[in-house]
C-alpha cells in the first residue's frame, strides 16, 4: 500500500468520481483508475460501485476512509513540525457552516487566517441541511471541521467536540396572537398553532419535535426559514409562533416571548471532528481564531470550555 493510492482513494471518495478526482490531482484519470484497482487488490475489497452514472463507496470503502484520512492526517502532521521550522504553515482546511450562523464573525476570523497563514488553502461551505448534513460530511471526510447546532451533550460518540456557547431558546409569539399577552403557556396550548421552524435535519428543530413527540402532542410547522433572521422575520409578520434563540427577538418590538412552563429549550454551538482524526497545526490555529471572533449577545452563554472534547 502507498500513500499515493490512499491520497487517490480519498479524492475519488470525496469527488464520487474518477475523472473530478484525477482534475483536482493534476494527473491522468486512468492514472487514478490504476492506483485503485492495485489498492484493492492489496486490501482484496472493491472499495466503489463503479457506473456510468455514478461512482460510490461501497460498505468497505466506507469503513477503510476514517483510516485512509487518518493516515493522510499523520502524513499532514510530520509536514507541519517542518514546516513551522521553515516556509511556515500549510496544507488545507475545510470547514462546514450552518445556515446563517450569525454568533461567530466568520468574516472576520477567515481574513485574519488567510493574513496569518497565507500559504494554508481555507475553504467554507454552507450545508443547507443544517447539523445533520454537517455530521455526515464529517464521516464522509467531505470536511476537516464543522459547526454543530445541537442540544448540550448530544455530539454523537464518533466525534471531538469544542462547546463555543450555549444558547437558550423562547417561544416568540407576534404581538397580534391570542397568546401574545400570557405570561406563560404549556405545550398542550401550543397544539393547534402555526409554527416557524427549520427544516429537518437541524438540531434545534430536532430537539423541539422531540421535545413536542415525548408529549403526545403534535406540532404543525408552516414554515421551514433558512436561518435565524429569516425565522424572526416570519414571525414578526404574524405567519407563525416560533421557538428562537432569545438573544435574535430581544429586541423585536412586534414579537412577545412567553414562557413555556416545565420546558426549558437549549442548544449549543460546537466545532466539532472525527475522532480518528488527528487535527493538523492549521485545523488547531483556526480553532484558535475561532473563539476569538465568538460573539456573545444578550441570553447567550460561553461553552463549558472552548477546548473541552466529548
Amino acid at each position: 500500500m502507498e500513500l499515493r493510492q490512499l491520497e487517490y482513494f480519498v479524492a475519488v471518495a470525496h469527488e464520487r468520481s474518477f475523472t473530478l478526482a484525477a482534475r483536482r490531482l493534476h494527473v491522468v484519470q486512468s492514472a487514478v483508475s490504476a492506483a485503485i484497482a492495485a489498492l484493492e487488490r492489496d486490501l482484496r475489497v472493491t472499495l466503489f460501485e463503479r457506473s456510468a452514472q455514478r461512482v460510490v463507496l461501497t460498505e468497505a470503502g466506507t469503513a477503510f476512509l476514517p483510516e485512509a484520512l487518518a493516515v493522510m492526517d499523520a502524513v499532514q502532521g510530520a509536514r507541519d513540525v517542518v514546516d513551522e521550522l521553515g516556509s511556515g504553515m500549510r496544507g488545507s482546511v475545510r470547514v462546514g457552516l450552518l445556515p446563517g450562523l450569525g454568533l461567530i464573525d466568520l468574516p472576520a476570523a477567515a481574513g485574519e487566517f488567510r493574513r496569518r497563514y497565507p500559504n494554508v488553502e481555507l475553504q467554507l461551505r454552507v450545508d443547507a441541511e443544517g447539523s445533520a448534513g454537517v455530521i455526515v460530511a464529517l464521516r464522509n471526510g467531505d470536511i476537516d471541521v464543522g459547526f454543530l447546532g445541537i442540544a448540550a451533550g448530544s455530539v454523537p460518540r464518533e466525534l471531538t467536540a469544542w462547546e463555543l456557547l450555549r444558547v437558550p431558546q423562547v417561544l416568540a409569539v407576534p404581538v397580534g396572537h391570542r397568546l401574545a399577552r400570557r405570561r406563560s403557556v404549556t405545550l398542550a396550548d401550543l397544539a393547534d398553532e402555526a409554527f416557524v421552524d427549520f427544516p429537518p435535519g437541524f438540531g434545534t428543530r430536532t430537539m423541539i419535535d422531540q421535545t413536542f413527540e415525548a408529549a403526545g402532542i403534535g406540532r404543525h410547522v408552516v414554515v421551514e426559514a433558512l436561518g435565524i433572521e429569516n425565522g424572526v422575520e416570519f414571525v414578526r409578520h404574524g405567519v407563525g409562533l416560533g421557538i428562537l434563540p432569545g438573544y435574535a427577538v430581544a429586541d423585536q418590538k412586534a414579537i412577545r416571548v412567553v414562557a413555556i412552563t416545565g420546558e426549558s429549550f437549549q442548544w449549543s454551538l460546537y466545532m466539532a471532528t472525527l475522532k480518528k482524526r488527528k487535527p493538523t497545526a492549521a485545523l488547531r490555529a483556526l480553532l484558535g481564531l475561532v473563539s476569538t471572533h465568538l460573539r456573545h449577545p444578550s441570553g447567550t452563554e460561553p461553552g463549558a470550555d472552548v477546548h473541552q472534547q466529548n
